[in-house]
């Protein structure tokens, strides 16, 4: 391996927040792009954060995970705001006053704006939309055929579409596209207002010092664009089935181990294609993010392999990936490189050499701190200073629900670590936080707000009940904003404008 050393794209320390969109309060069924986030950015301004951090943004399945995506380039199109819609004149002024809209109130509000737009264009958005679709050509039109597809084959998953389409056969593509022409156009517009309005959240936030923290995964969903778009890089079958499929082999967690059930690359196809795929993905998420976090970066060393025919995980094999040549390609455009490595679980020395070559910083969890003794890594004092420390994230309990669900020895031991502090829970571990050598400190909003169990955002290995989790403005007490910007000062994470 070159032993070449790259520099790390945190340069200074900095403190965030952790808090999905869809967490943002708003008439909406979920939080979206509108005035409550531009809000959420002027609250974080005042704290004296510099970082927002968020959830992977694209159109999400099912199960509503973030982590499962039609598309690892498109935006999800309930993150609209239907108040900017109105703003631009293609929707009656009332609608940005609307108290409640639910999902399906607003696709057809989003339908009436594209008929709006298509039968009284002005001549600078329809420039702008024209220059959208060419810029992003090269995701643009998969996705919108394959979401033009599926709805026109009663949501199907791809590999259950006819042959034709689901191969991919030329002469059935080009009559596809003059057949559902209409609903092309309509997902072209849907995915410019989504881009229209980051970009202007984005702005917004960088103009005040706020830098947006985005998430990747490293696995693609398997009913995807990319995966239909793409299958020559896909461990697939003939029909689109995949032969093995992603996850983790048994550990303390789990005695089978986790079975995710994406399909796997294949790398050399992607190699000798100059890791194209990864370029152009790495491409729209620095459009949307200032800082993206590599969720599993271990796969990118090895990855746990499982026949697809396997219900479980405990019959899998490691499996070498180029992550060295892919990253040193990555470098060559992007220098620093953006990226934070979420590398949590068992990380071999090779994993860490890979993410320390290329100035990587790694996680720390603070709710991961306090067992096995002096020397756990993730004790503050054990952190360096590349690194992002989080008081949690959103796969675990709150901090307050975390603590308390400690039987008494591990709560006395946590006290006693902490000095035990007078401070309600959970001060205690967000100082820690803040204190910590690591460059950015993260901190998620239940923990800013000291909320319970019950406010977790997400609960592993569980298919129902997360990613519904949303704040609400009046649970802000007046002085919260001053409490933060103290701690954060006096811990040396005031960014200067």
């Amino acid at each position: 391996m070159n032993q070449k050393q790259h520099e790390g794209s945190l340069d200074r320390r900095r403190a965030g927040i952790l808090l999905h969109i869809t967490s943002l309060p708003g008439p909406a069924q979920c939080g979206d792009l509108g005035s409550d986030a531009f809000r959420f950015i002027d609250f974080i301004n005042k704290t004296g954060f510099s970082v927002w951090q968020i959830l992977p943004v694209g159109p999400t399945q099912s199960d509503g995970s973030p982590y499962q995506s039609s598309s690892v380039h498109a935006g999800n199109p309930r993150l609209i705001n239907v108040g900017e819609l109105a703003d631009q004149s293609l929707l009656p002024a009332e609608f940005a006053q609307k108290q409640r809209i639910t999902d399906s109130e607003k696709k057809q509000l989003l339908i009436r704006a594209w008929k709006t737009f298509q039968s009284k264009p002005s001549q600078e958005m329809r420039t702008e939309l024209d220059d959208f679709i060419t810029e992003n050509a090269s995701w643009l039109e998969n996705y919108t055929l394959f979401r033009a597809l599926r709805e026109e084959n009663r949501n199907q998953c791809w590999w259950d579409w006819p042959a034709p389409i689901r191969d991919r056969d030329p002469a059935a593509i080009e009559k596809a596209k003059h057949r559902l022409e209409s609903s092309l156009d309509y997902i072209r517009f849907e995915q410019f207002q989504f881009f229209r309005q980051w970009m202007k959240l984005k702005r917004y936030a960088n103009e005040r010092g706020v830098l947006l923290f985005g998430d990747m995964p490293i696995f693609v969903a398997h009913d995807s664009a990319e995966v239909w778009a793409h299958r020559d890089v896909f461990e697939l079958d003939a029909e689109g089935h995949p032969l093995v499929v992603a996850g983790v082999p048994p550990d303390y967690f789990s005695a089978t181990g986790q079975r995710w059930g994406n399909p796997l690359y294949r790398w050399d196809r992607l190699e000798r294609d100059g890791f194209s795929f990864w370029v152009e993905r790495m491409k729209t998420q620095l459009q949307l993010f200032d800082l993206i976090r590599v969720d599993h970066f271990r796969g990118f060393e090895a990855y746990w392999e499982i026949p697809a025919t396997n219900d479980n995980a405990i019959e899998g094999r490691w499996v070498k990936a180029p992550g060295d040549r892919l990253f040193e390609h990555l470098h060559k455009l992007y220098d620093p490189l953006p990226l934070v490595a979420e590398d949590l679980g068992l990380i071999t020395p090779e994993v860490d050499a890979l993410r320390r070559k290329f100035g990587l910083p790694g996680m720390k969890i603070l709710q991961f701190a306090f067992t096995g003794g002096p020397d756990n890594p993730y004790l503050p004092f054990r952190h360096e200073a590349n690194s992002v420390t989080y008081s949690g994230t959103h796969d675990n309990d709150t901090t307050l629900g975390w603590y308390l669900g400690l039987d008494d020895a591990s709560r006395l031991y946590v006290d006693e670590y902490l000095g035990r502090p007078r401070e309600e829970m959970p001060w205690p571990v967000i100082r820690a936080a803040l204190a910590s050598r690591s460059r950015l400190a993260v901190i998620p909003m239940q923990d800013v707000l000291a909320l319970g169990t019950e406010h977790r955002m997400n609960l592993p290995g569980t298919a129902v009940g997360n990613w519904n989790w949303r704040f609400q403005w009046q649970t802000i007490n007046d002085d919260l904003a001053q409490q933060l910007r103290w701690r954060v000062e006096i811990y040396g994470r005031i960014v200067d404008p």
